[in-house]
């Protein structure tokens, strides 16, 4: 199955936004959006290849395997690409309390509140002791 996968990289749209594609990451039994990242087409190949999400870090200019700090893993379920073949929904299962660096299970936990961000949920795990106290 993954040499399926691996030819639908051909496909995907990697030039629209410089090489990257962006990457909407999905708990595949809630459907709550934990977090979005980019992939070049290496990560991509990656993400299909070892069944964990992989990304590209547009600050580090490197890959990175969500989890490598922390051990808050994304195991891949499903990957599915928009009309336009420039973006992913990868449906995953996340391992771990959480996958956003500030210690809660999404990225998505503020909300809008007459005109502020308002942190809307409670941290599911300690950033400093999983990153360290720069986290």
């Amino acid at each position: 199955m993954a040499g399926f996968f691996i030819a639908l990289t051909m496909n995907l749209d990697f030039e629209k936004a410089g090489g990257l594609v962006t990457a909407v990451i999905q708990d595949h039994v809630t459907g709550r959006v934990l977090m979005v990242g980019y992939m070049n087409e290496e990560a991509f190949r990656k993400t299909v290849e070892t069944g964990y999400a992989t990304f590209y870090s547009r600050s580090r200019r490197k890959l990175w395997l969500k989890g490598e700090s922390s051990g808050h893993r994304l195991v891949v379920k499903r990957i599915s690409t928009d009309c336009d073949l420039d973006a992913v929904l990868v449906e995953v299962e996340a391992l771990g309390p959480g996958v956003c660096h500030e210690g809660y299970q999404s990225c998505f936990f503020r909300q809008l509140d007459n005109g502020d961000w308002k942190i809307s949920e409670e941290r599911t795990y300690d950033p400093g002791a999983v990153y360290g106290e720069k986290a």
